[in-house]
């Protein structure tokens, strides 16, 4: 069993056993090769976190990667061949993911599984996840499971163009010694219309929930307010807020760090309650459901990047 950012291999140590704050969650969803990943490290690296030592930081980042299923003889020689369809959301044990997810809720360190892409198993070592303030959950279907989308306080999607998204794939598979035919069969065959089906639909959203004044800055429209913004018309189905073009987009990086750097400073419920009068504020965070109103600009964040199997 391995720690979470490195290790010698040891389990939780009993002070991470205490009881611990009920964690901000963070949902992050988007197509595949999105910028999902680098979009999480980037916000781990601005503020600092990537420095600090895993039992003791403040931000942690798990991927829904690591809770794929395990897969039968004629499913892995399936995936062997890229014919096996892992951007289908019964392709990840939802209920292991369900259980986990609810334990760093709760302030518990976690065991999460290990996956060997190259081989498409579920690996015997595991990766022990410490309880912190801000846990950021990355997924292309993070959001596809209501019980497991209730959980988020924040929703973040990030949206790439889909002519982007393929070349990063193929160069990042090809990488991996992967052949440009099966490639772009596989693609074309699973990856596109699984987005499609599952997490690209669309609404008319008059107004961002609990983030009326940010949607235009967000969408690359500087500092104007949601009305303004025509990305709102394109939101994803369940996205609080769109990051366009991924760790490309500063503006909304730096927006989303602040406001958890006001999570960690305690901040935020002195802003929620309109000041203190000088008495001690302690960090409370809403219930999933209940979005924070706003986020303000601010500083700049990184964790061992998640490979990805397709």
């Amino acid at each position: 069993m391995a720690s979470a950012g490195g290790g010698d291999g040891e389990g939780p140590a009993p002070e991470a056993e205490r009881p611990h704050p009920r964690p901000f969650l963070i949902g992050v969803s988007g197509g595949t090769a999105s910028g999902k990943s680098t979009v999480c490290e980037k916000i781990m690296e601005l503020l600092g976190q990537n420095e600090v030592d895993h039992r003791q930081r403040k931000l942690v980042i798990v991927s829904q990667d690591r809770f794929y299923k395990v897969l039968t003889a004629e499913q892995k020689a399936k995936a062997l061949k890229g014919q096996y369809n892992f951007d289908h959301p019964d392709a990840f044990d939802n209920d292991l993911m369900h259980r986990t997810l609810k334990n760093i809720v709760e302030g518990k360190p976690v065991e999460v599984p290990t996956y060997d892409f190259v081989t498409h198993s579920r690996l015997r070592e595991t990766t022990v996840v410490y309880p912190a303030d801000v846990v950021l959950f990355e997924g292309i279907l993070v959001f596809y499971s209501q019980e497991i989308r209730d959980m988020f306080h924040l929703r973040l999607f990030v949206d790439t163009d889909s002519d982007v998204r393929l070349s990063r794939r193929v160069l990042r598979d090809v990488r991996r010694g992967r052949e440009l035919e099966q490639i772009l069969t596989q693609y074309t065959t699973f990856v596109k219309p699984a987005f499609e089906e599952f997490c690209l639909p669309v609404r008319p959203w008059p107004a961002a929930r609990g983030l009326p004044a940010l949607q235009g800055s967000l969408a690359g429209e500087g500092r104007r307010g949601h009305h303004e913004a025509p990305c709102v018309l394109q939101t994803k189905k369940y996205a609080d807020v769109i990051i366009p073009r991924g760790v490309d987009n500063m503006v909304a990086i730096n927006l989303i760090v602040q406001h958890i750097q006001d999570i960690l400073n305690g901040d935020l419920c002195k802003r929620q309650r309109g000041g203190t009068n000088g008495r001690s504020c302690k960090r409370t965070l809403p219930e999933p459901g209940e979005h924070p109103r706003a986020l303000a600009s601010g500083k700049r964040s990184h964790l061992e990047s998640s490979s990805r199997p397709h």
